[in-house]
């Protein structure tokens, strides 16, 4: 029978939705009136004002604990959530329901990746902002029980030194890894195929830190119809990270930076085979008059660097070794509607039901706990 006792999930990818005092309680004060706070509208919505701003999005699809029938995009108080949402007591109780052992929590209000700071008017106050998420993360939500929470951290992007000091003042803090871009060029930044991010892939690897990319943290790939209904970009969210795994294995990335990682995080992995398939074959055909490597195939750089993250795909299950089993982990994504919660353990248990107990125990415990060295 797969899912032993003896299996713990750590799920890779959950979220948290910011308490409307993260920032109150830690910004100096020259930050706090332009800094993010909780509003009331007049139509009795909590909203995020930030710079002036108005951000509705405070839980953006947490709807844990609603029948689909029931999924929106927006909870629009806090009072719409479960309380697990945002306070890490409540969460903890919230995974002892879903056999869930750990879980790493990504922002919500900045951004995935912190992409509403990078996007901010004033640098200083958006350094301001990351740090103070950083200390949250850090000294209160992973706090409340360290053996549990996986710790994420933000970087400010647009300046690599000060990046490489934020990984450097919380590395000996207890975090884990780095949310990073799945792709930096939206946003305004240079690509993996320059030497912009090389102090950062650095100091990430001296800290043993893998980066993190969450699909969506620099935008969506365009490319489907205006007019469509949302349910076609949530099909097709994982596609980011198609773009973004090839543009890597294309890239100099992980050749100047040979013990760097990287998480693909909310991706699936059922995509994973094709892909490596076709990057290869290209590799074949067009390396020798491409500027890109002309020694290691991609699909062997993917099997040292790179990390897939599935939910609920048999597809990929069923391709497990076209993949690597040890290359694959396992996530909730609480409180999001893509989340099984609370039934997460029953479902794994149908995904996994044909996968012996070894390659089980990795996917949803031990490769986490060594891609993050979480003990």
């Amino acid at each position: 029978m797969p899912l032993q006792d003896y299996m713990k999930i750590i799920s890779v990818d959950d979220h948290l939705i910011e308490h409307r005092n993260v920032w109150t309680d830690r910004l100096p004060a020259k930050f706090q009136d332009a800094g993010p706070k909780i509003i009331e509208t007049e139509q009795g919505h909590h909203v995020w004002q930030f710079e002036g701003g108005i951000y509705a999005n405070i839980g953006l699809n947490a709807v844990a604990g609603k029948p689909p029938e029931q999924y929106g995009m927006e909870p629009l108080r806090y009072d719409d959530m479960i309380a697990g949402c945002y306070d890490p007591v409540q969460r903890l109780k919230d995974m002892d329901v879903d056999g869930v052992q750990a879980a790493l929590c990504f922002p919500s209000f900045p951004g995935f990746g912190g992409g509403v700071f990078h996007r901010a008017k004033d640098r200083e106050l958006a350094l301001a902002c990351i740090r103070a998420w950083n200390d949250f993360q850090l000294d209160e939500w992973c706090a409340t029980d360290p053996e549990r929470y996986v710790p994420v951290i933000l970087i400010p992007y647009w300046d690599p030194q000060l990046a490489v000091a934020e990984i450097e003042r919380n590395a000996p803090k207890g975090a884990r890894t780095i949310s990073f871009p799945d792709n930096p060029v939206p946003l305004g930044l240079p690509s993996f195929h320059t030497d912009y991010w090389d102090p950062v892939f650095s100091a990430a690897e001296a800290a043993g830190m893998p980066l993190s990319m969450h699909f969506g943290s620099a935008g969506f790939v365009p490319g489907f119809a205006q007019d469509a209904p949302f349910a076609v970009p949530i099909a097709l969210f994982a596609t980011n990270l198609m773009w973004s795994l090839v543009d890597l294995l294309f890239s100099p990335v992980f050749y100047r930076h040979p013990e760097l990682k990287v998480a693909l995080s909310e991706g699936g992995i059922g995509w994973m085979p094709y892909i490596l398939e076709r990057t290869d074959y290209t590799w074949e055909r067009h390396r020798w008059y491409q500027p890109i490597n002309k020694e290691t195939r991609p699909s062997d750089l993917f099997r040292k660097h790179i990390w897939g993250c599935m939910i609920d795909d048999v597809h990929g299950i069923q391709n497990r070794h076209e993949i690597g089993v040890d290359r694959i982990t396992y996530e909730i994504d609480f409180p999001h509607s893509d989340s099984n919660w609370p039934n997460s353990r029953k479902r794994a248990a149908e995904v996994f039901a044909d996968v012996p107990d070894d390659e089980v125990h990795q996917i949803v415990e031990l490769n986490a706990r060594e891609l993050y060295n979480f003990k």
